[in-house]
């Protein structure tokens, strides 16, 4: 076995390997809402996804498609989680939330989950006109308040420099259009908005800002193109996924003493919510020793239900609630932690719950 086989990181996407399969395979069985991203030309995690869902543990990535292989290896849920880039309560002023240099991981969003789309270097690249449509693809209905489209200005070298909003002109767009508007998908729908961007040759990146209807939910994406026809990867339409498993940091505090060794943490918090709906996940951590099991408990309060989950068992009794782990992330070492989500219902109030967490060692 290679030097590079033996890696840990790599010898950890091999375990979960089975859990990719799964998801590829048991997709169109199994539609949720989750959230969207620019499909065409696609976004540069979406792109990643695209090329090596099905093969993410493959050695060759390195080389052949280098960008996305430093993105695997920073954070692999940057490409699993390829549909929940977004941030929250920006109202409309992106520029003064996401600095410069941070724009395709949304200003360091998710607790630094995409920051590894902001470096710089050869990303593949989609061929395009000077005149040309953005695909974007919504699994969750939202809708849009708008939509923009930016090109980088001629001269600008993606392969050298950051991302800066200087750096962008306007070249589409489209106002509030309702998901019933949308073009329907197996799950979801999908919008496309024209774009001129004359004058552009070489490569160059589109950075798509969608502003979803549902609540103040910005998507910041970035897409690498070749105004020349340079050799690209053929867009196709993306499949419905399950939610993927996701690494966002708790919203509460951390406890000031560390869980007993062989014991575990769970914190909670609500990722998105609207009229009568809710997606929530919850963080799971191992205390000072190893796990090899966890079950996750709690009773809400103001008469919220489960509808679907990921990541976790997750059976219900009236209010209460008991998470376990499934068979890819209930093994947990010292510190280390997991995350499932879920899909709810609510009236009245969604005040989160206290949790408390039970570990098999």
């Amino acid at each position: 076995m290679s030097t590079l086989l033996r890696s840990p990181r790599v010898l950890w996407l091999l375990a979960v390997a089975a859990t990719a399969t799964l998801l590829l395979t048991t997709a169109l069985a199994n539609p949720v809402s989750a959230h969207g991203s620019v499909v065409d030309p696609a976004s540069r995690n979406y792109g990643c996804w695209q090329r090596w869902a099905s093969d993410f543990q493959n050695p060759r990535m390195a080389t052949e498609d280098p960008m996305c292989w430093q993105a695997w290896q920073a954070n692999p849920n940057t490409m699993w989680n390829w549909n929940g880039l977004f941030r929250e309560g920006v109202a409309g002023n992106h520029r003064a939330a996401i600095p410069d240099g941070q724009l395709c991981s949304g200003g360091r969003t998710e607790g630094g989950r995409y920051n590894s789309l902001d470096a710089v270097g050869a990303w593949k690249t989609a061929p395009v006109g000077n005149s040309f449509k953005v695909r974007l693809y919504d699994q969750a209905s939202h809708g849009a308040d708008y939509i923009r489209v930016y090109a980088t200005k001629q001269g600008f070298d993606p392969l050298t420099e950051p991302l800066g909003w200087d750096d962008l002109e306007l070249v589409g767009q489209i106002g509030n259009t309702p998901a019933s508007q949308w073009k329907p998908e197996t799950n979801g729908v999908s919008i496309e908005i024209p774009a001129t961007a004359s004058g552009r040759t070489g490569r160059h990146v589109l950075y798509t800002i969608w502003q979803a209807s549902h609540l103040d939910q910005s998507y910041y994406l970035c897409s690498d193109v070749d105004f020349s026809g340079g050799p690209g990867t053929p867009p196709t339409t993306p499949p419905p996924t399950t939610p993927p498993p996701t690494t966002p940091p708790p919203t509460t505090p951390p406890p000031t003493t560390p869980p007993p060794a062989g014991a575990c943490s769970a914190t909670y918090r609500v990722t998105g919510q609207w009229s009568g709906g809710f997606q929530g996940e919850v963080q799971v951590t191992a205390g000072g020793a190893a796990i090899k099991g966890w079950t996750v408990s709690w009773t809400f309060g103001d008469g919220q239900r489960i509808t679907s989950s990921w990541n976790a068992t997750v059976s219900s009794s009236g209010a209460a609630v008991t998470a376990r782990n499934v068979s890819y992330n209930g093994t947990l070492g010292a510190g280390a932690n997991t995350t499932f989500g879920f899909l709810g219902s609510w009236a009245g109030g969604n005040t989160a719950p206290s949790l408390t967490c039970a570990a098999t060692t």
